[in-house]
């Protein structure tokens, strides 16, 4: 049992800390946010992860998990930090340091034996040593040593708990091959294959993986966008292309683009690593630029399927980036919904879980309702852009029957083309021949 205390309760470090408990450690989450600290007290998860407060309890009630506002106390206690706080995205692209370096300098201040300094949140390369200087320069106790290890999490939202109990590998970076191992030990529960390098080459491990995957995403909408006008479909080019063992098939859906806390935070920031070591990465930027346009394709959809917009309502269904996770971080609604208020839509919105979080983020314009039926009623079109299972599993009878006029643009491709004309709906999807309605006047042709 190794005493460990993270440092952040967001996304990673609640998971990741909650994880580590459930494998039989000693977990201490901490964060500055006093109110955050008492919310998890009571029980109160301040985000939806499918089965993240079940295991809380869990641990709590074992009292393998506590949580504290005093920082200083928890690295006191710990033999292993790790630092989870976030490194948001500034405004020339690159990663914001800030609470990185303001735990490294609590660190040092709190250094009152040898411990293991892990960095999990997500940072550009050099930071390991960054951390470790500053660490350094605020030592109490110049004789007390430490270690600094780079660890970087791949969890997906929505999937999270399922991605760290049954990681598909765990990088670990350090110069120290006694953290190395203990770090690696500390994973062995998990059952997982360890991969152990420099500092530098697990931080780049991170930023190379999620530019990778954003480059799939980028490619298969580009090649989505060129089906749509050489009458190919996408989902069959998609699984043709899977079905080649050099390239798989996962993340070769078609759609809207990517969103996030990760894939656009860190393919900025890759960028800019890359421009300030002189390095233009013109293949990142154009993956940047092919996902900001996708979004759009929505709008052009329902242009050539409604015409003007303005005064027409809008049913849009799904708000948060993915579905399972009420995250509304890069989302293509942000983009997509006040625009439509913009060109004068009535917009009527659903998500079963981010509409909470959306109020504050989308135009006090927008209507919000407690089902995909309330929200479709009576409306001229409906846009797809989360993928929910109450949005894919929808009764196309009531689709049908509820709206004004039954125009459905899909960002997702929830739904095929013979299904959607079985019930005579006017269906636009990505990379697919739109199918429209005999005589209803509707736009068929590829756009």
């Amino acid at each position: 049992m190794q005493k460990i205390a993270v440092i952040g309760t967001g996304y990673v470090g609640l998971v990741s800390g909650t994880c580590f408990a459930e494998i039989g450690n000693r977990i201490i989450c901490c964060d500055v946010d006093e109110q955050k600290i008492e919310m998890l007290k009571r029980g109160v998860v301040p985000i939806y992860e499918p089965g993240l407060k079940e295991l809380i309890e869990k641990n709590v009630a074992a009292q393998r998990l506590l949580f504290t506002s005093n920082v200083g106390e928890a690295i006191e206690a710990a033999d292993i930090v790790y630092i989870a706080v976030g490194t948001p995205m500034s405004e020339t692209g690159e990663a914001d340091m800030k609470y990185v370096k303001a735990v490294a300098k609590k660190i040092g201040e709190h250094l009152n034996g040898y411990k293991i300094v892990v960095n999990k949140s997500t940072v550009p390369v050099g930071t390991g040593e960054l951390v470790r200087q500053i660490i350094f320069n605020h030592r109490k106790y110049p004789a007390v040593h430490f270690d600094v290890v780079s660890n970087p999490e791949f969890l997906r939202e929505g999937s999270a708990i399922a991605d760290c109990m049954n990681m598909d590998r765990a990088i670990i970076g350090s110069t120290s091959e006694k953290a190395a191992k203990v770090i690696a030990d500390l994973h062995a529960p998990f059952g997982t294959r360890i991969f152990t390098t420099d500092l530098e080459s697990a931080e780049m491990i991170k930023y190379a993986a999620n530019a990778f995957l954003a480059t799939k995403i980028s490619f298969i909408n580009a090649i989505a966008n060129i089906c749509e006008r050489v009458g190919a479909d996408v989902t069959e080019v998609s699984a043709g292309m899977g079905l080649d063992s050099r390239i798989g098939s996962k993340f070769l859906q078609a759609g809207i683009g990517y969103g996030g806390s990760c894939f656009p935070k860190d393919t900025y920031a890759l960028a800019h690593i890359a421009d300030q070591s002189g390095y233009d990465f013109e293949l990142l930027k154009a993956v940047i630029r092919t996902n900001d346009r996708q979004r759009l394709l929505v709008l052009d959809k329902l242009g050539h399927a409604l015409g003007q917009l303005e005064g027409k309502r809008i049913a849009v269904l799904g708000l948060a980036f993915k579905p399972n996770t009420d995250d509304m971080r890069y989302a293509p609604s942000l983009t997509i919904v006040p625009e439509l208020v913009r060109m004068g839509a009535a917009v009527r919105a659903f998500d079963p879980v981010a509409a909470t979080a959306a109020r504050s983020m989308l135009p006090e314009a927008v209507g919000y309702f407690d089902s995909v039926e309330e929200t479709i009623e009576d409306c001229d079109a409906c846009v797809i852009l989360t993928e929910w299972a109450e949005i894919a599993g929808m009764d196309l009878t009531k689709v049908q029957k509820l709206m004004r006029a039954a125009v459905v643009v899909d960002g997702r491709n929830c739904f095929s083309q013979e299904t959607m004309q079985q019930h005579g709906i006017a269906y636009h999807s990505i990379g697919r021949r739109p199918v429209g309605l005999a005589g209803s006047g509707l736009h068929t042709a590829n756009f």
